[in-house]
């Protein structure tokens, strides 16, 4: 497992990979009678009758994966992964079986000009399948740690 990382170990261009999961119909229907109950999330018949022709996973389903995934890499922030804004794409649906991994990219790293003690950290969280196909990406700004002396 890797270490704690400081707003200062982290520099621009730096990628993270994840472990992998699988997306399993029963946890889609699930979620989606929880969190998100439409026709194409929950059943089978009722979602070929839709633009996506087949059950598929909620968005904010790919996005709690991704976000245990993240929590599972070696992208480890002094303090926990703590989000002060994210924007998010789902340029493909999450389908049952979908094996999912995520690549994490850093874009920015700006120490705080308010508080010393911290600074944010910008980055890329790209979620594939098992074709290399991307299911959802965002671009989240973390409030990270800094050493100090």
């Amino acid at each position: 497992m890797a270490s704690e990382q400081y707003l200062d170990d982290f520099t621009v261009g730096q990628r993270f990979g994840s472990p992998r999961v699988v997306m399993d119909g029963d946890a889609i229907k699930r979620f989606a009678a929880e969190f998100d109950p439409q026709p194409f999330h929950l059943n089978e018949q009722a979602a070929q009758e839709t633009i996506f022709r087949g059950l598929v996973a909620s968005g904010w389903h790919t996005a709690a994966l991704t976000h245990k995934l993240l929590v599972a890499s070696e992208f480890k922030p002094a303090g926990g992964i703590i989000g002060a804004s994210l924007e998010i794409q789902w340029p493909r649906p999450t389908r049952p079986g979908d094996e999912l991994h995520v690549e994490t990219e850093v874009l920015e790293v700006r120490p705080s000009k308010s508080r010393p003690e911290q600074g944010i950290v910008k980055i890329r969280v790209t979620t594939f399948n098992q074709r290399e196909e991307v299911l959802q990406t965002y671009v989240g700004n973390l409030v990270v740690r800094r050493r100090l002396p």
